[in-house]
């Protein structure tokens, strides 16, 4: 079956195979912001009774696709057929009219209300013009009950966790018949028992015909859940692909969009040493959080660069706030040099020499109305206390160095980060962390979106930290990246570790295998061959 060919059904013993339409049908989808092109030329096909996995990294258009479906955006060029005829949305409720409902990863639902009320609010059975409770707590019931889900439809919504909310969600989808409904990375703060009830729910909803989307960055739960899956990258279609039939090897490459190819790295060899004291300068042991990472062990050495590698989803930034102390563990420990540690907060990290830029830098880093310098003295400042403010020469000194040493353009300490470039905005942030002179330093995609020039600065820099003895922890969703700055190796994916080894002769093509979730085994015997 070529990749866009319609799925043929068998009618009766001797009959001819028939086509089967698609409940929707996307052609050609384009949109623009502005410059952007944010989809160009995109086609997709759902079917009734399949769940349909959108794939594709951070920025592949995914939920582009979704909100031109459910019309949050106008499209610019293509089509949306649904049941074979020509549809325009202005909204999300001319799309719900038409039997499609969408439940987001944050669900948007009103705690303080009843499962019942949340189910059926603008919808509620009256009678002599009030609410008639009693028949929408029954038409609630029967509703969950059809998905298998036993909860009190009287109950307020908030005391219920999560994963029941999300359930809740899909119900009040299923209670205005709906035929297409799309599911936003549902299992984002789920744990495995709530993440098995939910896929339970879709199973249902599949038996009865409904056409599910299903995105989710986790590869296990979209090879056991998903029929089918449209492969996006870079705002265009790669190929729809029956899921039992492609290796997941092929889907990592499919949605990363590199050959299979050993790179070359910095030269590290200035940095050879780094590892080779016993004591760590940092032990992580069997930390977890509930939803965010599963149970994982992390030693970090002086002068080591450990790369985190990864799809987007696998774990890797759930991992750097952990060790940041911007989220909590919920178990583990956490040994600094020898002693044993508790990172309450960022706070408490920057006091034991740790540091974390974010890489989500416009909302977790930057301050785009303050200048350059104040953003550099940011962290330090903080160390220090509000009520102890930085000497003006000692300002003034840092600020200098910074700029110098970067390269950051213009090289003018008053000017606003709002009008800096994305590569200048990201060594101020560098810079920020470099003046309160970590032990450990978290870089998280620290050269997304960045110019070549700017990215290759930074990645020099590394090095150079590294070989001054600073512990480094980088993570990047470019592989090639990792690979080139890293002395050992960390793979993750679904939330966790899956993998640890030195970088030595590693290649993408080993990583990739890793992450598809190859066996050692199978690799051994593939080379072997």
């Amino acid at each position: 079956m070529t990749q866009m060919d319609a799925p043929r059904v068998q009618t009766g013993a001797g009959d001819p195979p028939v086509e089967r339409a698609p409940v929707i049908e996307m052609r050609d989808i384009s949109i623009t912001f502005g410059s952007v092109q944010a989809l160009s030329e995109v086609s997709v096909r759902l079917y009734a009774g399949e769940v349909h996995a959108l794939m594709g990294e951070n920025g592949a258009g995914k939920s582009t696709l979704i909100k031109a479906l459910t019309g949050v955006y106008s499209i610019d060029s293509g089509v949306v057929l649904v049941g074979g005829e020509k549809h325009s949305f202005s909204s999300p409720l001319a799309a719900q009219a038409a039997g499609i409902s969408t439940v987001y990863q944050e669900v948007n639902l009103v705690p303080n209300l009843t499962v019942a009320e949340n189910m059926l609010l603008g919808r509620e059975p009256r009678r002599f013009g009030a609410v008639h409770v009693r028949e929408m707590n029954r038409r609630a019931r029967e509703t969950l009950h059809g998905l298998g889900v036993d909860i009190d439809p009287g109950s307020l919504l908030g005391e219920h966790p999560i994963a029941i909310q999300q359930l809740v969600a899909i119900a009040r989808a299923v209670d205005v018949d709906a035929r297409v409904l799309i599911l936003d990375e549902p299992t984002s703060s789920l744990d495995a028992d709530e993440v098995q009830k939910l896929f339970e729910v879709m199973r249902r909803l599949r038996g009865q015909g409904v056409a599910i989307v299903f995105v989710s960055h986790f590869l296990d739960q979209v090879y056991e859940i998903a029929d089918r899956m449209t492969i996006l990258r870079n705002g265009r279609l790669v190929g729809e692909r029956m899921v039992a039939g492609t290796p997941q090897l092929e889907l990592v490459k499919l949605m990363i969009g590199r050959e299979l190819e050993t790179l070359e790295r910095l030269d590290r060899s200035q940095s050879s040493s780094a590892g080779a004291s016993s004591t760590p300068v940092l032990k992580a042991l069997g930390i977890s959080r509930k939803g965010s990472l599963e149970v994982t062990d992390l030693e970090l050495y002086e002068g080591e660069v450990v790369g985190l590698a990864g799809l987007l989803g696998s774990g890797r930034t759930e991992l750097a706030r952990l060790l940041f102390g911007a989220d909590t563990v919920d178990s583990g420990d956490v040994t600094i040099r020898g002693e044993r540690r508790r990172l309450r907060s960022p706070r408490h990290a920057i006091d034991r020499k740790i540091s974390f830029s974010s890489e989500d830098r416009k909302s977790e880093g930057l301050v785009e109305d303050l200048t350059v310098a104040d953003n550099m003295l940011l962290a330090l400042q903080a160390s220090r206390g509000w009520l102890r403010p930085i000497p003006q020469a000692t300002r003034e000194r840092l600020v200098e160095q910074y700029l110098k040493a970067l390269d950051i353009r213009p090289a003018d300490p008053t000017a606003l980060m709002r009008n800096m470039s994305g590569g200048n905005q990201q060594k101020v942030l560098l810079a920020r962390w470099l003046i309160t002179e970590p032990d450990i330093l978290i870089l998280d995609e620290p050269t997304r979106g960045i110019d070549i020039g700017a990215k290759a600065q930074i990645q020099a820099k590394v090095a150079e930290l590294a070989a001054q003895g600073i512990s480094i922890v980088f993570i990047s969703a470019e592989l090639e990246e990792v690979l080139r700055l890293s002395d050992r190796l960390v793979v993750m994916r679904d939330r966790r570790k899956i993998d640890e080894r030195p970088n030595h002769g590693v290649n993408v093509s080993d990583v990739l295998r890793i992450i598809a979730g190859e066996s050692r085994s199978e690799r051994e015997e593939a080379e072997g061959a």
